[in-house]
């Protein structure tokens, strides 16, 4: 019964990763129709400047950056509604 739990989960956070990328996929090829423009509206937040961490022969670069749009929130209730139905 475990097995099916994480099934489930692993089923839920794939359909709310792709409801989020539909969402912003959408509201970004509708912002230039005026009618629904208001898809992209959002917010973005996240590290202004990334951090960076010299190691002499290696250097990585961390950064995060989120933006969330009016788009992708339809997204996520529709990929909640995809999931109950499953």
């Amino acid at each position: 019964m475990a097995k099916n739990v994480s099934k489930n989960n692993w089923a839920l956070f794939l359909l709310l990763l792709a409801g989020i990328m539909f969402g912003s996929f959408i509201a970004q090829a509708t912002s230039g129709i005026p009618a629904l423009s208001w898809l992209n509206y959002g917010q973005k937040f996240g590290m202004t400047s990334p951090f960076q961490l010299d190691l002499g022969i290696l250097v990585l670069t961390f950064a995060l950056s989120i933006k969330i749009t009016i788009g992708s929130i339809f997204g996520i209730i529709i990929g909640i509604i995809i999931y109950h139905f499953i």
